[in-house]
């Protein structure tokens, strides 16, 4: 099995800035790519931003320059540093990793955290 735990959220003002964490653990011989989702209240869920195993980072057009993800791959851990915090930011906030697991055979599946919800109050 395979669990992410996630960490970090909660209620700050707006224009404010928070950092979530994430970490997998279980049966991984190696995470492929990992990344943050998040869900507002009546809307789907959306990408915020992902990064591959090298490093490259993708981020959806609404928190470009202002959140940054970061992995440590030693760790099996992902992070978001988010700045200047806006209240439509406001959503449950779920971490996301594609692992290839060691037990045989070796399939790649896309597991999920928790989520945690990070309030931005305006």
């Amino acid at each position: 099995q395979v669990q992410l735990v996630e960490s970090g959220g909660g209620l700050v003002q707006s224009g404010g800035s928070l950092r979530l964490s994430c970490a997998a653990s279980g049966s991984i011989f190696r995470i492929v790519a990992m990344g943050w989702y998040r869900q507002a209240p009546g809307k789907q869920r959306e990408l915020v931003a992902d990064i591959t195993s090298g490093g490259m980072p993708n981020y959806a057009d609404s928190v470009k320059g202002r959140f940054t993800i970061s992995r440590d791959n030693a760790k099996n851990s992902v992070y978001l540093q988010m700045n200047s915090l806006k209240a439509e930011d406001t959503a449950v906030y779920y971490c996301c990793a594609d692992v290839i697991k060691v037990t045989w055979p070796r399939n790649q599946n896309t597991y999920w955290g928790q989520g945690t919800q990070v309030t931005v109050s305006s």
